[in-house]
C-alpha cells in the first residue's frame, strides 16, 4: 500500500484526535484549559509547530507533531516529536518511517540542530526508532506549570 505524507489541515484534526485516543491524556491526570482537538487546531497555524498526516486511499491513517523551541546550548532550534499515531490496520513501520522522515526534513529546513522524543519504553518501538537513526540521550526532568481549571479544587 502506498502512503502519502502531507501537512495536516484543520479538517484532519478530528481524525487525529480519534487515532490518538489515550495518547492525548495528560500525565498524572494533569489539567489543561484546552482539549486535545483545540490544541491541535492551534498548532496547525503556528510556525513553531508542524503537524503531518499519512494518507492511504485518501484516508488519514497516521499523524505526527513536531514542536520547535530555540536552544542556545543546542546551537539553534530543537525539534521535539510530541506525538506519533498510526491506525492499527496499517503498516506501523512504514507509516512511522514516512511520518518521521517528513518531520526530520521539516526540522532541518527550519534550522533545527537536533530532534528529540521521549524514549519509548517498549523494546520493539525503541528498535523501530533506532532503525530511523535515533539514539538514547540523557533523560529530561520536567515539572508541570499548567494552570488549574477554574472551578476545580485539588
Amino acid at each position: 500500500m502506498e502512503y502519502q505524507v502531507r501537512t495536516a489541515r484543520i479538517t484532519d484534526i478530528e481524525r487525529l484526535v480519534a487515532l490518538a485516543g489515550d495518547a492525548l491524556r495528560l500525565p498524572d491526570g494533569g489539567n489543561s484549559p484546552l482539549g486535545a482537538a483545540d490544541l491541535f487546531r492551534q498548532l496547525v497555524y503556528l510556525p513553531q509547530a508542524d503537524i503531518v498526516v499519512a494518507e492511504a486511499r485518501r484516508e488519514v491513517v497516521g499523524g505526527a507533531v513536531l514542536v520547535l523551541r530555540p536552544s542556545v546550548s543546542a546551537g539553534g532550534y530543537v525539534g521535539t516529536v510530541d506525538l506519533i499515531v498510526v491506525d492499527g490496520d496499517h503498516d506501523l513501520d512504514r507509516v512511522t518511517a514516512a511520518l518521521l522522515e517528513e518531520l526530520l526534513r521539516s526540522a532541518q529546513n527550519k534550522g533545527c540542530t537536533v530532534v528529540e522524543a521521549v524514549r519509548p519504553e517498549d523494546p520493539e518501538t525503541r528498535a523501530r526508532w533506532e532503525r530511523l537513526g535515533f539514539v538514547d540521550a540523557v533523560p529530561l526532568v520536567s515539572r508541570s506549570v499548567a494552570a488549574r481549571m477554574a472551578g476545580r479544587r485539588s
